[in-house]
């Protein structure tokens, strides 16, 4: 296989030689390992790289990923860090707009003219930065003679990937975790890890979030190997019954390795650690349990996020501890009845906050402390519910939300704003994905990727389509891909308010951004299809969030409006060293000499950037405190 520097250009070409994308389970060796989270199969890549930063394609150290490739010249860079963060590039911030507007001249490839490549667009771009990564690593004990992949969490935009000389393959789609194998070239002693990133490919199009445009690895590299026999997907489906006072349990696990004359041990505990399910049967490719009746369970909610918790235990013809997999679940049942959605039988209210990850010092590489201080903060809050603003987070977020009973609207990382509204209005023109065939695998692979890393989250009450990119046929194939897959939730999209010929198509739920309470009231009025939902409103950007009590009337008028996500949780700014008075200062977009800007666009959270909340925050908690 022999990599090509035109895939940049190719919207058909996003994902080669990747691993097929698989639930989030962990694995480990032991028991104790999995109490301890504390992986002996895992071996973290996190550290100094060398590193070398090129200002386009044409002027990068092409032969860089050889293993006699002389990098003693290259510099260091921390990973997981955005290039920017390490001063080799400039802090650019865009609302709707690409990047590169006003700058260079691009239009998507196909959306004009079908017989438009657009070819060179992003490969011979003197825009297009690169930064090439080495890493030299051994393999530890515990990952040596057993099959080994290598998992990145995030990187941003596309990136190539070799092993001690050959190419492994290619990824797109920034923030969801792309794997690939490495037991063909790994060697005994010192191994050779090569990346190529590139800050353009056709996968900015499909990126065009509100947000800071970064590049590089962003979140953590990782090996993990594989004993002899291995869960290499797991599907765990929870349904309340029997007027929710008794669940079914149903489990499918993909095994994998060297399966036959071994043993599957499936325990299932309630939250005080009692044993209520446990069977063990033989070892066969694909482990299914069917309705398995559990009596008198508690339902997962926000006031009470009653998990239970799976141990599946592998073990050899000669019982053998394999592999141990541990994996927390609650029953929860989302439905709409009598055009309201219901949790539980109940009525959902959302008090909700759009969630960008955001560290002042770090951008979008986020510590766990980063999260479970946004953890803390909604809880104290009154916030029940998030938005994950306009991408898939890190997986640990959503760990997070099942423990605590936060309500998560999962979003796919998809946003093409700036190809259908131009200066305020709507203009379609070159709209991608829209309807255009040779954009549809790459939106229907983001939302696989969403779905089958997460799908077995409880927080998960909507899968949502993506942010603010119209509508056509290619997202109602994403709708139709989430009915085919998952009968367990909703699906929610904004966009086609902009396109309502599709609204028969897409979204279970009809959402507005920023719609008046007298528009609230107009569609509520006016033979209501669907319930109402505001996934972005207040826009919490300097003094406002005025007027909120308007909003929180309506949940005791009209049944069918269930509450939405203010804009949004935090700012996003950057702090430095004032030059004039040395002070740390937050900056904002438009503050480093990027243009186009949306400035203090950027700036519209609870909280200010360094995470101190805003007074705006006394109204949230107040007002959200009402409506529970």
């Amino acid at each position: 296989m022999k990599p090509e520097l035109t895939w940049l250009d190719d919207p058909e070409t996003f994902r080669v030689g990747q691993i097929p994308a698989h639930s989030d389970h962990r694995i480990y060796r032991t028991v104790a390992e999995a109490t301890q989270d504390t992986s002996s199969f895992v071996q973290s890549l996190n550290g100094d790289w060398q590193f070398r930063f090129s200002k386009d394609p044409m002027s990068r150290p092409k032969h860089f990923f050889e293993t006699d490739f002389d990098a003693s010249q290259f510099d260091s860079i921390k990973v997981p860090e955005h290039i920017e963060f390490a001063g080799y590039d400039r802090f650019h911030y865009i609302n709707t707009l690409y990047p590169w507007e006003g700058h260079v001249f691009r239009r998507p490839a196909y959306a004009l003219d079908p017989s438009d490549t657009g070819k060179g667009m992003f490969s011979q771009a003197a825009d297009n930065p690169v930064g090439a990564y080495i890493k030299t690593f051994t393999l530890n004990s515990g990952l040596q003679d057993k099959t080994v992949r290598v998992r990145f969490d995030g990187v941003e935009k596309a990136m190539y990937v070799w092993l001690n000389g050959h190419f492994l393959g290619y990824a797109e789609d920034s923030f969801i975790p792309s794997e690939f194998d490495l037991t063909p070239y790994l060697k005994a002693g010192q191994n050779k890890l090569a990346v190529e990133v590139f800050k353009l490919s056709t996968a900015a199009y499909l990126e065009d979030q509100d947000m800071f445009r970064f590049f590089g690895i962003f979140r953590d590299v990782t090996l993990i190997a594989q004993p002899k026999m291995h869960v290499a997907d797991l599907l765990i489906r929870p349904i309340p019954v029997n007027d929710l006072k008794d669940g079914q349990l149903n489990l499918q696990a993909h095994l994998v390795g060297e399966i036959a004359g071994g043993k599957v041990q499936v325990t299932v505990t309630d939250a005080a650690g009692k044993p209520i399910f446990q069977t063990s049967r033989p070892t066969s490719p694909n482990l299914e349990i069917s309705n398995q009746l559990l009596k008198g369970i508690q339902l997962w909610d926000n006031d009470h996020p009653s998990l239970y918790h799976l141990l599946i235990e592998l073990f050899d013809a000669n019982d053998h501890l394999l592999e141990v997999v541990p994996y927390q679940f609650g029953f929860r049942k989302i439905a709409i009845n009598n055009k309201v959605i219901e949790l539980n039988g109940k009525r959902l209210i959302i008090n909700g906050v759009n969630r960008h990850e955001w560290n002042c010092r770090s951008g979008r590489v986020i510590s766990d402390d980063d999260m479970a201080f946004d953890m803390r903060t909604m809880l104290a809050n009154q916030i029940n519910a998030v938005r994950t603003c306009h991408y898939p987070d890190h997986t640990k977020w959503y760990d997070l939300c099942d423990t605590h009973g936060i309500y998560v609207m999962a979003e796919d990382n998809l946003e093409s704003h700036g190809t259908w509204q131009k200066l305020g209005g709507v203009e379609p023109s070159y709209n991608v994905p829209g309807s255009l065939p040779q954009w549809q695998a790459a939106v229907l692979d983001r939302a696989q990727n969403n779905y089958e890393l997460l799908k077995n989250h409880t927080s998960i009450l909507f899968w949502s389509l993506g942010n603010e990119s119209y509508a056509g046929d290619d997202i109602a194939a994403m709708n139709d891909y989430y009915k085919s897959v998952d009968p367990t939730r909703l699906v929610h999209y904004e966009g086609v308010f902009h396109n309502p010929k599709y609204k028969s198509r897409i979204s279970d739920v009809e959402s507005r951004m920023y719609a008046t309470p007298k528009a609230i009231v107009e569609y509520l009025e006016n033979d209501p299809q669907k319930p109402f939902i505001l996934c972005e409103y207040m826009h919490d950007m300097g003094n406002s969030l005025g007027g909120m009590k308007s909003y929180i009337d309506l949940l005791k008028k009209f049944p069918m409006y269930q509450g939405g996500f203010i804009w949004d949780f935090i700012d996003q700014a950057i702090e430095v060293n004032d030059e004039v008075t040395g002070q740390k200062v937050l900056r904002y977009g438009g503050d480093f000499d990027d243009r186009p800007a949306d400035y203090e666009f950027s700036g519209d959270g609870l909280l200010f950037a360094d995470r101190t909340p805003k007074p705006a925050m006394q109204e949230v908690k107040d007002y959200y405190g009402q409506s529970k």
